[in-house]
């Protein structure tokens, strides 16, 4: 029989059954199309060894007037500059106090009890002392973390046992910093909870919290910030990387600044700074629906008036704003329901809002990435697009994402852009955990998708630096694109990638077929092990709907390594493999799970031919 071409459409489907699929691809984890073939993604490295505290939801990338190239790090506990591979702690100072003897030790242990009847404060939080003098054998200054709390005090814990009984510490200044928020949402639970059938009869209620997520821009050089329902902060650049943001509305000649907002941006053409469910003017409370900016080219100035161009403006279709981006010419605005566009049209009105998508959903605040003119976002159960049109996107993996999805982490979906390979990649949370675990890419320029698992917490694509920039669960940075391994930490890993195409036959099946002979046809650039392989495997069945036929013995699974035989720049492949595979339908799969290795899949071709029909 003359050899045929599995030439495989590019792009994953998992819209319909594996036989159904024929002529595509079905499984994969890590790679991407490029050019219509499958090849292995990029690795990462991490930018240090220095680590942050609390998960990041947040990076903000941008140059000073002096040539820093600052990374803005927002996480559940604290708020960092990244300056050259190094987390300077900028969290405001929430409240400056001075207690009077308020350490009271206990011989033999670590806990302190700290008397303050100011309060405001909660487990989680940081406070930093100075001017302590010693108690039961500690000094207690520097910066603690609050371990438990009660009536007028809280608790620490000391660097190391006291010595002896006693109350003390002098006169204390105690600088106690915002307040912390959680890591991940905590819904509630329990009769009345959420729909009919959900939690435990008599269960409580627990904390409906939404997670800690920071926004931020920078005006000029220096960095505004702020997170959900919290008042806005600025660090200014000139002051030094080692000291601390403090609030916008406490500034010399501030005016209407927002003390509560839930999202912060700053448009780039006109250089206003805007807040997205804000506090109406006059009043504390925010407004889930308001909408309020600066005057032009001043971010202290909120106060409308006749010779500036602050305001502000409520839309009227949702409940909720979600999220807001800046595009090429307009600000895009999502509410819970609704898409709208501020466009910029000077005084006296200075903002109008249009209404360019209806009966939309969005998963989060983060949810949205913007190339090329074209806004993409992740709803609550479909994709969106908005390049002047709102529009669902096409995907071929909408059921798979969102069956195996944790409704109650919505809060934690994030989007980023690489720009490199014209991807759009979404993180979110599996079913079962609260971590974002899962990953889904859209490749516009091909328009296809393709998925994985990876564990990150916020991502970058910043033309500012050279790769990609996300967030781990190991409290650190990695440069995406960089090397072939997983660097996250100091031990190099490997990067297990696959792929597994959908079913193929003979025939449309009408009669069994015989594989003696794989002709691969793949590529190995870029990888930096000696002797880099890969492993191709057929998965033969007896039908679409069986399971696949084992062992080998009995016409079962047959794989065999692709070796490189010679090091780069000869490309001498393994020009074929002998096989003994029997299967009225059948499947390939490519996967590298070595150290260095990275490879490119073209179009293989199979020795192929029929075997009867039993």
């Amino acid at each position: 029989m003359p050899l045929k071409k599995l030439q495989l459409k590019a792009g994953v489907n998992r819209e319909n059954t594996r036989y159904a699929s024929e002529g595509g691809w079905y499984e994969c984890d890590k790679i991407r199309f490029r050019q219509g073939t499958p090849e292995k993604i990029g690795g990462w490295q991490r930018i240090s060894a220095s680590t942050f505290q609390g998960v990041c939801r947040s990076l903000w990338n941008w140059f000073t007037l002096g040539s820093q190239n600052l990374v803005g790090v927002g996480t559940n506990l604290k708020f960092y500059i990244e300056n050259g591979g190094n987390y300077y702690d900028i969290t405001p100072i929430r409240a400056t106090l001075t207690l009077t003897n308020p350490f009271t030790t206990a011989s033999g242990s670590t806990t302190v009890v700290v008397a303050d009847v100011a309060g405001g404060y909660a487990v989680g939080d940081f406070v930093i002392y100075s001017n302590a003098t010693a108690v039961g054998g500690l000094t207690l200054n520097g910066e603690f973390q609050i371990t438990g709390i009660d009536v007028n005090s809280y608790t620490i814990t000391a660097p190391s046992a006291a010595s002896s009984t006693a109350t003390g510490g002098g006169s204390v200044t105690a600088e106690y910093q915002i307040n912390v928020g959680p890591a991940y949402a905590v819904p509630l639970e329990g009769w009345g909870a959420s729909s009919w059938g959900f939690g435990a009869w008599g269960v409580g209620q627990s904390s409906n919290e939404s997670i800690r997520l920071w926004s931020q821009a920078n005006f000029g050089e220096d960095l505004i910030f702020g997170h959900n329902e919290s008042p806005l902060f600025i660090w200014k650049a000139s002051d030094g990387v080692g000291t601390r943001a403090t609030r916008l509305d406490q500034e010399v000649g501030a005016t209407g600044v927002p003390v509560v907002q839930d999202e912060v941006i700053i448009s780039d053409l006109n250089r206003f700074v805007f807040c997205f469910g804000a506090n109406d003017l006059g009043t504390t409370s925010s407004n889930p629906m308001t909408v309020r900016w600066s005057d032009q080219e001043n971010a202290l100035d909120w106060t409308p008036s006749a010779t500036n161009q602050a305001g502000d403006l409520i839309l009227s279709n949702g409940s909720k704003i979600i999220a807001a981006k800046q595009s090429r010419q307009e600000i895009l605005v999502w509410t819970d329901s609704a898409l709208y566009a501020l466009q910029y049209v000077g005084a006296p009105v200075v903002w109008t809002a249009q209404l360019v998508g209806e009966n939309t959903s969005i998963a989060s605040q983060n949810a949205v990435a913007y190339s090329n003119g074209v806004a993409y976002w992740m709803g609550r159960d479909k994709f969106y697009m908005y390049d002047g049109r709102t529009k669902p996107l096409k995907c071929d993996l909408r059921k798979f994402v969102f069956d195996d999805f944790n409704q109650e982490q919505f809060d934690g979906v994030f989007a980023g852009t690489n720009e490199s390979y014209h991807e759009i990649w979404w993180f979110y949370c599996s079913k079962d955990s609260t971590t974002s675990d899962r990953y889904v890419v859209y490749n516009y320029l091909e328009g296809v998708w393709y998925y994985g698992t990876m564990a990150r917490s916020a991502w970058l694509d910043s033309g500012l630096r050279n790769n990609p920039l996300a967030a781990t669960y190991n409290y650190n940075l990695v440069n995406h694109e960089e090397g072939v391994d997983d660097n996250e930490t100091a031990n190099t890993a490997a990067i297990p990638a696959y792929v597994t195409s959908a079913q193929f036959d003979l025939d449309d099946g009408h009669q069994f077929m015989y594989i003696n002979k794989i002709l691969p046809d793949m590529r190995f650039d870029d990888s930096v092990s000696g002797a880099p392989s890969a492993t191709i495997t057929l998965l033969p069945l007896a039908n679409s709907g069986s399971g696949y036929t084992t062992p080998a013995s009995v016409g079962g699974n047959a794989s065999a390594s692709v070796v490189r035989s010679a090091i780069l720049p000869v490309e001498v492949y393994t020009d074929q493999i002998h096989t003994r595979v029997r299967g009225r339908q059948m499947s390939l799969k490519v996967e590298s799970t070595a150290v260095g290795v990275t490879w490119q899949m073209g179009t293989p071709r199979v020795d192929m031919r029929p075997d009867g029909r039993r």
